[in-house]
């Protein structure tokens, strides 16, 4: 289920307040910063965006 794009624009990374990009799959739905040394990839679970910096997936 993909995000609603006015949801998207408005919403940024915890950590370094930089845009995210939705690159929802259907076997890993995420929301991944934009920042060039960032790149946390924020899990979406049930639709909602889970913006917890302890919840990302570090870069690999």
């Amino acid at each position: 289920m993909p995000l609603e794009a006015g949801l998207l624009e408005i919403l940024a990374c915890p950590a370094c307040h930089s845009p995210l990009d939705d690159r929802t799959a259907a076997d890993s739905p995420e929301l991944v910063c934009t920042g060039t040394d960032c790149g946390l990839a924020y899990p979406v679970r049930d639709g909602i965006p889970v913006l917890l910096v302890d919840e990302a997936r570090r870069p690999a």
